[in-house]
């Protein structure tokens, strides 16, 4: 079970849209790059998208306009606003327009990366009563979690690790981006560090000691990766 993600990376700026092009595809994330309105709504018809960074001021329209088109098409893409702007209007205005987040620029391509797993990982799943991953199965709304049928009890964390690994399967995780998604109330990610390799090492062991094959592997200054 491995997931593509496809991203639409909507930025007149061409430098930064090179930039985080670039940096995602690291982590086996194909982007598509346009630079205007119009190329844009082109471009959500042709293909589809798990994800849609948009930039609030495009040279021949608006990144709000092409979010209410977007819902007004009933196309099924999660959504980030990335702005120069960081007025609170501004990121109420496209949050109850539609989008899934929001991030001010300048920003760290790490928390960008991280923000899209997070947005991705929700919308893959929604709907689905189980996930799973060969002898894995989750049970996301009742927290539980079965290996060849017999259920594993793991913490809150551990679970939600689980969750993140398996959703990004056969991806390279940075430590900033794990800590973003199981610490995001943490505003100092670099205390999380010693709790990333806490956690998965007991994760890891709960696994095995279950049944599972040993999925969880260390990419030397990288970080982790989540597959066979």
């Amino acid at each position: 079970m491995a997931f593509v993600t496809n991203i639409l990376i909507v930025e007149d700026e061409k430098l930064l849209s090179n930039s985080i092009a670039q940096y995602l595809q690291k982590s086996n994330i194909h982007c598509t790059q346009v630079y205007t309105y119009d190329t844009a709504v082109n471009s959500v018809h042709d293909f589809s998208y798990d994800c849609i960074v948009i930039d609030i001021g495009l040279p021949d329209g608006s990144g709000i306009d092409l979010i209410k088109y977007i819902k007004r098409k009933k196309i099924n893409s999660s959504l980030i606003i990335i702005s120069a702007r960081n007025s609170l209007e501004d990121k109420l205005e496209g949050l109850n327009t539609g989008a899934d987040d929001f991030l001010t620029k300048p920003f760290h391509l790490s928390e960008l990366n991280a923000r899209i797993n997070a947005v991705v990982r929700r919308k893959k799943f929604d709907g689905n009563d189980t996930i799973e991953f060969n002898e894995i199965t989750i049970n996301p709304e009742s927290k539980s979690v079965l290996i060849n049928e017999k259920k594993v009890s793991l913490t809150k964390k551990e679970f939600e690790l689980l969750v993140y690994f398996v959703s990004n399967a056969n991806k390279i995780l940075t430590k900033d981006a794990i800590a973003y998604n199981l610490w995001q109330g943490n505003a100092d990610l670099a205390i999380s560090s010693e709790l990333i390799y806490t956690h998965i090492k007991n994760l890891r062991k709960k696994l095995v000691e279950s049944g599972a094959k040993d999925y969880i592997q260390a990419v030397y200054g990288m970080g982790y990766k989540f597959g066979e």
